[in-house]
């Protein structure tokens, strides 16, 4: 790979980029990342978290490479391999729709899709994909080793470089959003977590004996950022009156039911906000909520937590009950009747929504890997078999919260009281 350029980092320090990787990122199609925030509305919480999308994906790319290059020094990747790798990895998020993973829970509520799904269609649809064939390079591969759904059986952990539990993915995000939250927790050793990565059975595993410290430092930034920035009970109440503001316009504002590529390409934070703010003198009733959430967001009169309920000892029955949506607006429907107020302004919130960048469901996709090398070879074991520690630290306890606007905080609390609790909510609800 021939570098021709480089881009100053404040997390990485110098990216170099190529040729190809040079007309993506100057693409309009990736430029349109620029306007689109990381962490949504964190920056009421956190100013400095203004970072958006664009930026992660150039830091996911050089994370990318470091593991790519890594594994050609093991000659278990070509050169050629890595640079696909770096471009996977720099488009892994070109189907994110405005304000990030808030408006993921709207795309799937009303699409069934996924910004994974849109990549893959942005990729091979647009003038992305010319420039990936025009260089030598599959669209229809990138676009599905992108999205950590490349089908080569024999080479399984290239998709994990993307989107498994050691992905680029996830360590740039960390690294990423930690720096410009402000916040110590979600800094580690990238270098030596890349360095401590083998193959073992065609997947990516961690050296355990050799790397304890750094796969720790990992494994904990990953639940501290969930605790401290993710989850954090105002990032959350400014985030779910985004999402129900948004989500109460949706066909107005043109984000669902998605129409065209071409339209989904326009959307992005700042149209979002025009529009939303357009709604102002508007009549309809779900027109007037969107806009009066959303202009209570404006001027950061967030939504208060009433009542917060917080599960220690895992229980699928209750976590399972609780993910439904229409569980949850029953249980919000029940609170609001109690407490004479307007169900739509109350908010269950969860973790395993998936406006939440660390969730429990994505989690649980795949365990992470470990291997102690032994006189008979490297031997892969899951943490939880060899660290019970580290294991209870990838373990999400289980928070749900209650949100409403300040002026019915105490009527809603009362009600929640009286509502709200594993036992109360099981004998309630029926499935």
């Amino acid at each position: 790979m021939k570098r021709i350029g480089e881009i100053k980092d404040p997390v990485h320090g110098y990216i170099h980029f190529t040729e190809v990787e040079k007309e993506v990122i100057d693409s309009p199609t990736f430029q349109r990342l620029r306007r689109i925030k990381q962490l949504a509305c964190a920056d009421l919480t956190y100013p400095g978290a203004v970072h958006t999308r664009f930026v992660h994906c150039i830091g996911t790319m050089h994370v990318s490479g470091l593991i790519g290059n890594h594994l050609m020094e093991k000659n278990y990747i070509s050169i050629d391999e890595v640079q696909k790798l770096r471009l996977a990895g720099l488009l892994h998020d070109v189907g994110h729709g405005p304000f990030s993973h808030v408006y993921e829970e709207i795309l799937d509520r009303y699409t069934n899709l996924t910004h994974e799904d849109l990549g893959e269609k942005i990729i091979k649809e647009t003038e992305i994909g010319d420039i990936l064939e025009k260089h030598g390079y599959s669209k229809h591969e990138i676009s599905k080793l992108a999205v950590g759904r490349l089908d080569v059986k024999e080479k399984k952990f290239l998709n994990q470089v993307i989107a498994g539990q050691f992905a680029s993915d996830i360590m740039d995000y960390l690294l990423r959003d930690s720096y410009f939250a402000g916040v110590e927790y979600g800094r580690f050793d990238v270098y030596r977590l890349v360095e401590s990565l083998d193959l073992v059975d065609n997947n990516l595993a961690a050296d355990y004996s050799g790397a304890f410290g750094v796969l720790e430092a990992y494994i904990i930034s990953r639940i501290e950022m969930f605790n401290v920035v993710y989850f954090h009970r105002t990032v959350r109440a400014a985030n779910v009156m985004l999402a129900r503001s948004m989500d109460f316009a949706h066909e107005e504002l043109g984000l669902c039911p998605v129409k065209s590529l071409e339209e989904f390409l326009l959307l992005d934070d700042y149209k979002t906000m025009l529009a939303l703010e357009s709604l102002k003198n508007e009549t309809k009733n779900n027109l007037v909520k969107a806009y009066k959430i959303y202009s209570h967001l404006k001027e950061r009169k967030l939504f208060k937590s009433t009542y917060e309920l917080i599960i220690h000892q895992r229980n699928d029955f209750f976590t399972n009950l609780i993910n439904k949506v229409s569980i949850r607006k029953k249980i919000e429907a029940e609170i609001g009747e109690k407490a004479k107020v307007d169900p739509d302004y109350i908010v269950i919130d969860v973790p395993q929504l998936l406006s939440v960048p660390i969730n429990p469901a994505e989690r649980k996709r795949s365990e992470i890997l470990v291997y102690k090398k032994t006189p008979e070879g490297k031997k892969t074991q899951r943490i939880r078999e060899i660290s019970p520690f580290l294991s209870s630290l990838s373990e999400f306890i289980d928070i749900v919260r209650v949100y409403t606007l300040p002026e019915y905080r105490e009527k809603v609390t009362e009600a929640c009281e009286k509502i709200l609790s594993p036992k109360s909510l099981s004998e309630r609800i029926s499935m």
